[in-house]
C-alpha cells in the first residue's frame, strides 16, 4: 500500500536516497532550502520507503517551479511521478501559477504529453580534473551590492527570488561574485560544487565572472551552460569540461509559449531544481 505525504524534516533521509539514486547532485542543504520555502509531496510505501517525491516552489504570484520529480528505479512505471506531477500542476493552476520545469531527455516526453511546452535548452558540463582558469574584473559580493543583484536577477529569472539567492551566496561565499558586467553565485553539492546562477550584460563579462568563480573552488565541477551561449561553450571544452546531460526549459500555462524573464541575461541557471 502506498500513500501519498506532505514532505518534511522527517522524509529528509528518503529524498536524499531518491537523489542519489538518480544521480542528482542535490545534497540535504538543498533539499532543506527547498521545502523552507516550496513544499512537497512524497509516495511512502508500507515500510516507510520513500518512493517517489515532487516539490513545488513558488517565485510570487506569477509562476512556481516544478522540481524533484523523482521515483526510485525498482518502483518506476506505477505511476507515481505522474501522480504527484498532476497534484502540483492543479494546485499551481488553481493559484493562478504557470508551472516550470526543467526536463532532463527522460522526462521530456511525459511532461510534453502533460501539456507543457519546450521553450530554451541548456546543457550540464562537469569538470573532474585541475581548473586553471582565471578571472579578473570580479570582487566577492558586499552587502551593498544587494539590491543590483536582485534588480538585474529579476529580470533575467522573472521573479524575485532573493531568498535562494542570499542561501548559495551564504554557502559557498568564495564563489559570490560581482563585477560591472553581472554576478555569478554557487553552492556545495552531493558530487560536485555546482556554479550557477551566472547572470550578466555581455558574454565577455560574463566568461571573466566565471573563470573568477572557478578559481575560487576545487574539482569536481559542474555548471550548466545555456545552449545559446557557443562562445563559452567552446572555451569550457578547450579549459577539459565535458558534456554531462542536455536539459529543456518547459512552461505549463494557458497562452504562455515562452519561459518568463529574459534569456539574454542568463548564461548558467541557478539549477534544474531552482531555476
Amino acid at each position: 500500500m502506498a500513500n501519498t505525504e506532505v514532505l518534511g524534516e522527517a522524509h529528509l533521509a528518503g529524498c536524499m536516497a531518491l537523489s542519489k539514486s538518480a544521480h542528482w547532485n542535490q545534497n540535504e542543504a538543498d533539499w532543506r532550502l527547498m521545502l523552507g520555502f516550496g513544499h512537497g509531496w512524497g509516495i511512502a510505501l508500507e515500510d516507510g520507503t520513500l518512493a517517489a517525491s515532487t516539490v513545488v516552489l513558488p517565485y510570487g504570484p506569477r509562476f512556481a517551479w516544478v522540481a524533484m520529480v523523482l521515483v526510485l528505479p525498482e518502483h518506476r512505471r506505477k505511476g507515481f511521478a505522474t501522480q504527484l506531477l498532476k497534484k502540483a500542476l492543479a494546485e499551481n493552476s488553481g493559484a493562478g501559477r504557470a508551472s516550470l520545469l526543467d526536463a532532463t531527455p527522460a522526462g521530456f516526453e511525459v511532461y510534453r504529453q502533460e501539456g507543457f511546452r519546450p521553450t530554451w535548452g541548456f546543457k550540464r558540463f562537469s569538470l573532474s580534473g585541475e581548473i586553471t582558469l582565471k578571472g579578473k574584473g570580479a570582487r566577492p559580493i558586499a552587502a551593498s551590492d544587494w539590491p543590483r543583484i536582485l534588480e538585474v536577477d529579476k529580470e533575467a529569472f522573472g521573479a524575485d527570488r532573493e531568498g535562494v539567492l542570499r542561501n548559495l551566496a551564504r554557502r559557498l561565499p568564495q564563489a559570490a561574485l560581482i563585477s560591472d558586467s553581472g554576478f555569478v553565485l554557487g553552492r556545495e553539492g552531493r558530487e560536485a560544487t555546482q556554479i550557477g546562477p551566472l547572470v550578466a550584460r555581455d558574454e565577455e563579462g560574463a566568461w571573466e565572472l566565471l573563470c573568477a568563480a572557478l578559481a575560487a573552488v576545487k574539482p569536481p565541477v559542474y555548471l550548466d551552460l545555456l545552449d545559446s551561449r557557443a562562445e563559452m561553450k567552446s572555451r569550457l571544452e578547450e579549459a577539459g569540461f565535458v558534456l554531462q546531460r542536455p536539459f529543456t526549459r518547459m512552461v505549463h500555462a494557458p497562452g504562455e509559449a515562452r519561459a518568463p524573464g529574459a534569456a539574454g541575461l542568463v548564461f548558467c541557471p541557478a539549477g534544474p531544481e531552482l531555476g
